[in-house]
């Protein structure tokens, strides 16, 4: 039987009156990506229904910590006071002359922004992209600031927040998660 799990998925598209591809970066849990497809359709819309997939995860690990998936059912609630709480965050940077805004997009497990903001700062391309008048930053900032990051149960669709919570629990093995990449129509899944 499967169980569900956390996907972390790189949906591209383009829009209509659009000359470039656009991409967003979607969470949800599922047991499965297929069963994901209809909850990729709502979250974007304006795709008109020709959207991709060009990377996905399910994301089991992050740092520390295991990423646990527990269905709500009575009696079980998340535990308050958690060690830590899952974060997204959209790096944004610059190389000189070249016509391109680079990102990167990580999961970080922490206790709170500030302390996620401070790994984010740690990473070798928010480092290494940017330059004087170019920095690096927090997407839609110019500059670090806590509240361009997301906890990732705070953008779940509001269908799979009433049925599901997230725990993080310290892992015990080294293992990373497989992130699959390439292009995947969504109607091939």
């Amino acid at each position: 039987m499967e169980t569900p799990k956390l996907f972390m998925i790189l949906l591209g598209c383009t829009p209509a009156n659009r000359n470039t591809e656009q991409h967003d970066v979607f969470f949800s849990i599922g047991k499965n990506l297929k069963e994901l497809v209809p909850q990729i359709i709502a979250f974007w819309p304006e795709a008109n229904n020709k959207i991709h997939l060009d990377a996905w995860r399910e994301v089991t690990r992050v740092g520390a910590y295991n990423i646990v998936v527990e269905e709500r059912k009575e009696g079980t609630e998340a535990a308050t006071g958690a060690p830590a709480k899952l974060f997204f965050i959209n790096l944004g940077g610059y190389k000189r002359d070249e016509f391109e805004e680079y990102h990167y997009k990580m999961l970080v497990a922490s206790s709170n922004k500030g302390e996620a903001i401070k790994e984010s700062m740690q990473t070798s391309f928010y480092r290494h992209i940017g330059f004087t008048g170019a920095s690096s930053h927090v997407d839609d900032k110019f500059g670090i600031d806590i509240d361009e990051l997301y906890e990732i149960e705070d953008i779940l669709l509001p269908e799979i927040k009433m049925k599901y919570f997230i725990t993080l629990t310290p892992a015990d093995l080294q293992k990373e998660d497989e992130i699959h990449l390439g292009y995947r129509m969504l109607q091939k899944l």
